[in-house]
């Protein structure tokens, strides 16, 4: 009988603003937010993550965000490296491409909660995906919606969707 082998995941959380939401966003939104949220998923030693450039990858807390401001252990999965590549490969092709990267409907945070969901069944914590739709429920995210919809988030990694 083979056992089967099982591998840590772990989701890596940054706040972007660098703490300027939790000061600002009750003046600003209306409403108390504590950081505007990237994620990554780390696995078999490496973080994936989705931005503007498509799927990258770097060493855990390799980015530019440097340390990640909290880290939630997801569980383990059974996937082999070689399958979620594939599968990561999979995605970039399709669901994950650069061109379609947008900020508030599907941006790193979807795709962290998918490829968590996939290795171990659990999505990822709710106020980090919800928080699109917060800050687009304020008067002042409907004025700000254009800008932002026109930015790309691009933690520098290696990218999956072109040359290496």
């Amino acid at each position: 009988m083979e056992q089967s082998v099982s591998y840590p995941v772990k989701l890596y959380i940054y706040d972007i603003s660098r703490g300027m939401a939790r000061q600002l966003s009750l003046q600003m939104l209306g409403k108390q937010l504590d950081g505007i949220w990237h994620t990554g998923v780390v696995v078999h030693g490496q973080e994936f993550f989705f931005g503007g450039a498509g799927i990258s990858s770097c060493a855990p807390g390799g980015t530019v965000l440097g340390q990640p401001d909290s880290v939630v252990d997801m569980g383990s999965t059974e996937v082999p490296e070689d399958i979620f590549t594939e599968y990561l490969t999979s995605l970039s092709e399709s669901t994950y491409s650069s061109d379609k990267y947008n900020v508030f409907e599907h941006n790193c945070n979807t795709f962290s909660s998918d490829v968590a969901h996939f290795l171990t069944g659990r999505k990822i914590p709710s106020y980090i995906t919800d928080l699109p739709s917060e800050v687009l429920s304020t008067p002042f995210g409907q004025v700000l919606r254009p800008l932002l919809d026109s930015m790309a988030i691009n933690p520098v990694g290696n990218n999956r969707n072109g040359p290496q």
